[in-house]
């Protein structure tokens, strides 16, 4: 596959194909097109007004957009239009690819067959790149991961999830929902609860509610501290989330620190700010 990593200047393009949408035939949009496959935690969207809706979420400056598992193109066809030479389409099943093929002639070689967990999303280009999708339900915070892992990449993320998981991930510091997803997540980026999306809008329906979120790329370029040790300290502190950090984080701390009032606190307690500033803390106190 031959990627163009150019940037495109024609932005306008971007901002008038979601005026315009690629329309399919109702009848293309069967739901029984494509069977939904439990193993790969497929919900079809079958609304096209939220379809719509979610697609319309994305920035108008985006050099690259790459949709995961498009299954039948229900949000496909709002983005296939004026951007072929930017969009890409990342699609594991291979029921949903032939459909694909079959309904999106123009996507040729920028329909791609593969895991979007193991693509080297450096190769589409070495900015502004954005990820929308309806995002398969059981590897959701695999995705979020593998953004992570490309965050100089990667400048926006607009997804459909699980309204749990959409609620930890926009969650602050105080709140029972808060832990290692948002604090990893927020380090990075800036993250909105946009909508909540009922259960009959898929096929088949699933058995909780769903939640659309956008994340846009904050200004941070430096953390201040070591990240390694600071995804270390941030999951270990939840993984014990109802202990004090003295005893849930009692194995990195030395003697100097131990008695340190931070570590009175449990980890729901602390925002993104001071969990960098307890890993300095740490960091500081085993290096000496």
């Amino acid at each position: 596959m031959k990627l163009d990593n150019g940037i495109n200047s024609e932005l306008t393009r971007f901002t008038s194909l979601r005026a315009t949408p690629f329309r399919i035939p109702h009848s293309a949009l069967n739901k029984n097109s494509v069977r939904p496959k439990k193993a790969l935690g497929q919900h079809f969207l079958t609304d096209q007004n939220i379809a719509r809706k979610i697609v319309d979420q994305l920035s108008p400056d985006l050099e690259t957009v790459i949709e995961v598992g498009a299954g039948t193109g229900v949000l496909t066809q709002y983005m296939v239009n004026d951007i072929l030479d930017k969009f890409y389409v990342i699609e594991i099943d291979t029921e949903s690819i032939d459909y694909l093929k079959n309904h999106f002639l123009m996507l040729g070689d920028h329909l791609i067959h593969g895991d979007f967990l193991k693509a080297r999303l450096s190769d589409f280009g070495q900015q502004n790149l954005a990820i929308i999708g309806n995002f398969p339900y059981n590897i959701s915070s695999q995705i979020f991961f593998q953004v992570l892992k490309y965050k100089e990449q990667v400048v926006e993320v607009v997804g459909m999830v699980q309204k749990e998981m959409a609620e930890r991930m926009a969650a602050k510091e105080g709140s029972k929902t808060y832990g290692i997803l948002s604090v990893l997540m927020q380090a990075w980026y800036d993250i909105d609860y946009l909508f909540t999306v009922h259960e009959n809008v898929f096929n088949p329906p699933p058995k909780v509610k769903s939640a659309v979120i956008k994340m846009r790329r904050n200004a941070v370029t430096d953390l201040g501290c070591d990240e390694k040790l600071f995804v270390t300290i941030v999951k270990q502190a939840f993984n014990q989330r109802r202990k004090t950090l003295r005893n849930s984080l009692r194995p990195m701390l030395s003697p100097e620190i131990i008695e340190n009032e931070v570590f009175n606190k449990r980890p729901e307690q602390l925002s993104v700010k001071e969990f960098i500033a307890l890993t300095n803390l740490i960091a500081s106190a085993t290096h000496e």
